[in-house]
């Protein structure tokens, strides 16, 4: 399935897409919760029902507005260094090789639609890009092995992790400079793992202005999207609606030579193959 949050005539809901429609779940089938977040938290046998809802509550595509599919988990983190040749590029601006796994918060309230605004600092010049692919946890969990791992994921978004990369790195957290709000576009829609197969076999790319500047393949990553969920549910638990951000390819705008920061009317286009694609405009910040 692919699920989405979206609003039409003013109405926010949630549906599954089916073709060039969504199709409407609580109208269809009134024993489904209206949020996405309550959706999963209510599990599996809700999960069935959305996939057999059919009913006359579908309204064409083109015509609704994709909002962000999850805008309020509880967490929203985020995997640094975790594709070979970043950490490569990486360590020509400085940055040394983590020797474990090095996570980070992004803000909740950094969460934006798939086709939203993404504002430029008033207070930064040094906006970059990040296509990434961001797991969607299923169900609440502790201590998951690497083996048991892919049964709580619900599904896979693509992610924008937009940094603003002067206030990222003037802190050993970089929570700040990866949470500016609009800092986190996701969608467009959360693709359920029957849909995706392998997920360390799809390819992630990037363009700015249609310039192709990110261009790899999941199965590049150093610690696999099992490896993460291992590694963090032994520090604590996930929930249903956790956002795990995968990490980034080499391509970042900060390891050009020279930097190639995003400006006012920049167009990114983050696409993931399975999935879909998002699409963010840069706008100075409003006042």
């Amino acid at each position: 399935m692919k699920l989405v949050t979206y609003r039409y005539q003013g109405k926010v809901s949630i549906g599954k897409v089916e073709g060039d429609h969504v199709i409407d779940l609580p109208g269809n089938d009134t024993s489904l919760p209206a949020t996405m977040l309550a959706l999963l938290q209510a599990g599996p046998d809700a999960l069935a029902r959305a996939r057999a809802v059919r009913g006359d509550h579908a309204v064409p595509l083109p015509q609704v507005e994709l909002l962000a599919p999850l805008p309020n988990p509880s967490k929203f983190l985020a995997i640094g260094m975790n594709y070979r040749k970043h950490v490569a590029e990486a360590a020509k601006v400085g940055v040394q090789t983590p020797p474990t796994q090095v996570w980070f918060n992004k803000q909740v309230s950094c969460i934006n639609g798939p086709f939203g605004a993404v504002h430029l600092p008033a207070v930064s010049d040094k906006l970059d890009y990040e296509v990434e692919l961001c797991a969607v946890i299923g169900r609440r969990c502790r201590h998951v092995s690497r083996e048991e791992a892919a049964s709580v994921v619900a599904g896979y978004m693509v992610c924008n992790d937009v940094s603003v990369r002067d206030w990222q790195l003037a802190t050993q957290t970089m929570t700040i400079g990866k949470s500016f709000d609009t800092c986190g576009p996701t969608g467009p829609w959360i693709v359920t793992p029957d849909e995706i197969g392998d997920p360390h076999a799809l390819r992630l790319r990037m363009w700015v202005n249609g310039e192709l500047r990110q261009d790899d393949v999941t199965g590049s990553m150093i610690h696999d999207i099992y490896a993460q969920i291992a590694h963090l549910s032994t520090a604590f638990t996930l929930e249903p609606g956790d956002l795990l951000a995968t990490g980034t390819p080499s391509g970042v705008g900060v390891a050009m030579n020279p930097p190639s920061y995003l400006r006012a009317g920049d167009i990114m286009r983050a696409e993931i193959d399975g999935i879909g694609a998002i699409e963010n405009r840069v706008v100075a910040e409003p006042v």
